[in-house]
């Protein structure tokens, strides 16, 4: 496996190592951090001066500001420098700024950690590591130029002497590549561990994100209460009218003949078609969840599945609406797989509110064997309760039984 980074390269066997660009693509960062570290020194002074100067006049501010976001250049060119030694690329830490113009970029970059630690790591640059930079790459440089031109300047001792001296030039050019490498390999580590996005960089980012998660699970949950009242209200109604005409119609007819047995099995089929709406209602979004909280909603959803159910939930009063949805079609789904998959004889519903927490389990006595991956839906349903900074955990050995516990953080 080839070498990720410098540090990485002088593990490689010499012949390879003295072969490869390793050395020479040190030797290239290190003479460039020297150039920028001395420019950077001369650069900040320029900015102090001129800032200093034009203070009266208040221009001189800009000077200052543009000291302090130095390093957000000079933290890029080093991310694009590392390149170099290192195959593993430094990500950008900074956000884009929310409003575009420069006002909403300065205040967007002044407030981020990111950027202070650039500018710290600028001032250990200009002031420490690019005269290490400059030191080593002169004396690699140095001693063996010195050894190979000893003959030209060295006038007072003889051939004999002097051109042995030549001979060793290379063996110093050889020697000279291990600390060039292990040098430019720690220079760019400490680069890294400055420079490397933190985790409360990320914070915000996180937090919105979470907080975009939640903002779409409150608005689908907005869009089932939608959709469920306009089938409440609307189509439920006209098949409970239309049963209702039917039924009259009927009354009208004469018992057994073939108009009354028609109208009778419209009025059958009407019933089937409410029978199956009510069952579609329920599951878009109860109305009794919304009414009476997650015990009755429950409650009535253990009445309808195939398999006995008993509960043992213990709440004393409502929840949070997010925790009462995430926590109701968990135990919806999860009795619904009872009742599909585990050949189980019962089912229990416990829970209750301990520590801030709502905790809920669903058990069976079925054969167990349950894999999440393989399509029972709870997977979907895990992602529905981490949106509200929940968890769900299974756990179902071959022959049973199969454990579904939910927790989820909650205000009771």
């Amino acid at each position: 496996m080839p070498p990720r980074n410098a540090l990485d390269a002088l593990t490689m066997r010499p012949t390879r190592f003295l072969v490869s660009s390793w050395p020479w693509r040190s030797l290239a960062y290190l003479t460039g951090g020297a150039l920028i570290g001395f420019a950077t020194v001369f650069v900040v002074l320029g900015l102090l001066g001129a800032g200093l100067v034009l203070t009266v006049v208040v221009i001189g501010v800009a000077g200052y500001l543009a000291t302090l976001l130095s390093g957000v250049a000079v933290g890029r060119l080093e991310r694009w420098r590392m390149r170099l030694i290192d195959r593993d690329a430094l990500p950008d830490p900074h956000r884009r700024p929310p409003k575009p113009g420069l006002r909403a970029w300065l205040r967007c970059r002044l407030r981020e950690q990111a950027t202070w630690r650039e500018l710290g790591y600028t001032m250990v640059s200009a002031l420490v590591l690019c005269w290490m930079d400059a030191a080593v790459v002169f004396a690699t440089l140095y001693v063996p130029a010195a050894l190979l031109f000893a003959p030209v300047y060295i006038h007072d001792q003889p051939l004999s002497r002097t051109v042995p001296l030549m001979l060793f030039a290379p063996l110093a050019f050889v020697i000279a590549a291990y600390p060039v490498t292990a040098w430019a390999g720690a220079r760019a580590a400490m680069a890294r561990a400055i420079l490397a996005p933190r985790s409360h960089d990320t914070n915000a980012e996180l937090v919105e994100l979470t907080r975009s998660r939640a903002r779409l699970v409150d608005a689908f949950e907005v869009e089932r209460r939608r959709i469920e009242r306009d089938l409440h209200d609307g189509a439920q109604q006209r098949l409970v009218a239309l049963s209702m005409q039917l039924g009259l119609a009927r009354l009208e007819l004469a018992p057994g003949s073939p108009a009354e047995l028609s109208v009778a099995a419209a009025q059958d089929l009407a019933k089937q078609a409410l029978a199956e709406l009510r069952e579609l209602i329920r599951g878009v979004h109860p109305k009794v969840l919304t009414d009476r909280g997650l015990v009755a909603a429950v409650g009535e959803a253990a009445g309808h599945a195939p398999v006995p159910v008993d509960l043992e939930l213990r709440l004393t009063g409502r929840l949070p609406e997010a925790v009462e949805v995430a926590a109701y079609f968990v135990v919806v789904e999860a009795l619904a797989n009872v009742a599909k998959h585990s050949r189980a004889s019962r089912a229990v519903v416990s829970g209750g509110v301990q520590g801030g927490r709502l905790r809920l389990d669903v058990r069976d006595d079925g054969r167990g064997g349950a894999d999440p991956q393989r399509g029972t839906g709870l997977v979907g349903l895990a992602d529905r309760v981490a949106a509200v900074g929940g968890s769900v955990a299974m756990s179902s050995p071959p022959g049973g039984p199969t454990l579904v516990h939910v927790e989820i953080p909650c205000e009771s």
